[in-house]
């Protein structure tokens, strides 16, 4: 019988005691005396969040495949339980065999968002785990960040050894063999991270200085070492169909975020829009061939017992053989009793009588992204997505049953005016009017439901918008203001409801987004004066990150107020992700005229993605740059 870490009495005296005692239905427990790395993967956030990631079951699935290697899971601990091991001076343990995180080789952190980084210290130091990597000796793990936060990993660069950059399933076997020679013969810390930083996708911050201009923009980075590089290139999985994939799910005790099985089709998005950071950053598009995926499901449906699956991609409509996968799932689907949760596809014929199978339509709702209200403001982010073709969608599915519709919009999008903002309440209302001279009154079981919901726009690195300047707080409250007052001027205005997000977190976000090194003493300063769960509403303090900022002297507004120079140095060019950033140049001026521009499937605009030579449509009558 497994022995766990904490004490009953301990387990009995917090929420939910299950998040921290391992054991689950499709974990992998080894004996630690037969493997030569033990490898523990690490979402800083509460475990029902971090167990609905399929990037750290991806590689949990790859990682003890391998024979020589153990890989565990570790989470945030929730702040009752984070209490304790304080006042009890108790060190964070992994799940798996519960022994503490700072006896193990590596510790692999996820970076999905940016508001998780102050959990990643709280992780480290609950730990014990020196927090910087400077203080860190030969006994303490390597810490290595990877996900999408690691393509600007700049702002928390001083609390990371390793950042992997890029798709996991490549570079890690020959890191792993790495470190074992490297132990074997006795180097140091500092000599693995070196030879480490010779592998492709591996960046070793401490071993990149930068240098600052008079302005306080960067003016170079700087190799500290000889041979080390100053441009790092993400790593791209070329092959879909012979990859790892968790077919083995592992199964929690508690219902997760996202209770149900996950087939990924396809990375990456031909879309191209202009705000979008995924769009970019999993460039080129590769798809996974229909009998593959097919069998993936069945795999997972008979080694889980889940009773949902749900497809998952960026452009799950982009999938060119979307129709036979469906079809082919909804029918097996059936047969095992297993529900189908379908993603926000393109709304067509097919899509509505799809959804119409595998979905309730008297207590579902139809999702439309239009992103802005207005035409010309669709035009500047490159949505593809004209008013007709969202009145059209909304047609279909009022003549298909559905009533209720969801719309997702942003707020402070560049070049945005006044107009553009009430053209969401003017899309809103004229989709409630669409649904009225459609569907006879005597069909009408009840009136339209209409939810508007925006959020704040947040300028992302490699994006076209890496250039533009975020709006103020207070620009953010009018512009959700105005929005409220122009739905409530509306005809229908009954059947619109309003939702917006907090604007304190999306400046906060905006200025780690696109930070540089010298808000790692911010964070921890933050960090340290009671900043954790900033994702979450009932935690987030910014009170906490103001002071945190004005006792180190560092404006907010120079990260998130002022629109950037053309030519200016940006802490993560020292990432390379394919696309190159005279392409993103090109789209930010396009976008200033309102020029759009075709999806990858109808042309290929030579973003630069092609070089990995597995994009699903790169080299379409390719345009050069």
């Amino acid at each position: 019988m497994r022995k766990l870490f904490l004490s009953h009495d301990i387990l009995m005296s917090i929420d939910k005691p299950a998040r921290y005692i391992g054991g689950e239905f499709n974990s992998v427990n080894k004996n630690k005396e037969d493997v030569d790395i033990r490898f523990c993967m690490c979402f800083p956030d509460v475990y029902e969040i971090g167990m609905s990631h399929l990037g750290i079951q991806i590689l949990y699935s790859m990682f003890n495949s391998f024979e020589d290697t153990w890989c565990e899971r570790v989470y945030s601990p929730w702040p009752d339980l984070d209490k304790i091991m304080r006042d009890k001076n108790i060190p964070l343990f992994s799940l798996e065999s519960q022994d503490p995180i700072k006896e193990f080789d590596f510790l692999g952190i996820t970076l999905q968002y940016e508001m998780c980084y102050t959990n990643i210290l709280q992780v480290l130091e609950l730990s014990q785990i020196p927090i910087y990597s400077k203080d860190r000796t030969n006994e303490d793990p390597i810490v290595i960040g990877g996900g999408p936060c690691s393509y600007n990993p700049e702002p928390i660069a001083d609390f990371f050894d390793i950042f992997y950059i890029g798709e996991g399933e490549t570079k890690y076997r020959e890191l792993l063999d790495l470190y074992k020679v490297c132990r074997k013969d006795n180097y140091s810390r500092e000599e693995f991270l070196y030879k480490a930083s010779m592998i492709d996708g591996i960046y070793v911050p401490s071993l990149i200085g930068v240098e600052y201009n008079d302005d306080r923009t960067i003016k170079a980075f700087v190799p500290l070492k000889e041979g080390v590089r100053t441009s790092v290139r993400k790593e791209v999985e070329t092959d879909l169909n012979n990859t790892f994939y968790p077919t083995k799910p592992i199964i929690p005790f508690i219902k997760a975020t996202q209770d149900r099985i996950t087939l990924e089709i396809m990375r990456g998005c031909p879309r191209g829009c202009r705000f979008c950071q995924a769009g970019q950053l999993y460039r080129p598009i590769r798809t996974r061939d229909l009998d593959v995926l097919k069998e993936m499901a069945r795999n997972m449906i008979e080694n889980s017992g889940y009773e949902e699956l749900n497809l998952s991609s960026l452009s799950s409509s982009d999938y060119p053989e979307l129709k036979e996968l469906i079809n082919y799932l909804i029918d097996y689907c059936n047969e095992k009793r297993v529900n189908i949760s379908l993603p926000s596809l393109r709304i067509d014929a097919f899509s509505l009588d799809a959804m119409g199978k595998v979905q309730d339509i008297k207590k579902s709702s139809l999702t439309f992204a239009p992103e802005a209200g207005s035409q010309r403001l669709r035009n500047i982010i490159n949505k593809g997505l004209t008013e007709e073709q969202i009145l059209e969608g909304a047609k279909l599915a009022f003549l298909g049953g559905w009533n209720k519709v969801k719309l997702y919009f942003m707020l402070g999008l560049p070049f945005e005016e006044d107009s553009d903002v009430v053209a969401i309440a003017e899309l809103c209302e004229s989709i409630a009017k669409l649904y009225y001279e459609t569907i006879p009154k005597e069909e009408r079981k009840q009136r339209v439901s209409i939810t508007a919901s925006t959020s704040f726009f947040i300028p992302k690195p490699f994006t076209p918008f890496q250039w533009a300047k975020q709006f103020s707080l207070e620009d953010f409250r009018d512009k959700a203001y105005l929005t409220r007052k122009s739905i409530m001027e509306q005809l229908n205005q009954r059947s619109i409801k309003y939702n917006w997000h907090d604007t304190d977190v999306s400046v906060l976000e905006g200025v780690l987004a696109r930070g540089d090194r010298r808000l790692s003493k911010v964070i921890y300063d933050a960090y340290k004066n009671g900043a954790i769960y900033d994702a979450w509403n009932d935690y987030f303090k910014y009170d906490t990150w103001l002071n945190a900022f004005k006792n180190n002297d560092i404006e907010i507004s120079f990260y998130t107020t002022r629109e950037r120079n053309i030519d200016e140095i940006f802490p993560w060019d020292i990432i390379d992700i394919g696309v190159t950033k005279e392409y993103l140049k090109k789209e930010w001026l396009k976008a200033k005229e309102g020029e759009i521009t075709l999806n990858c499937m109808l042309k290929c605009n030579g973003c630069g993605a092609a070089k990995y030579g597995s994009g699903k449509f790169c080299f379409k009558d390719q345009e050069k740059q």
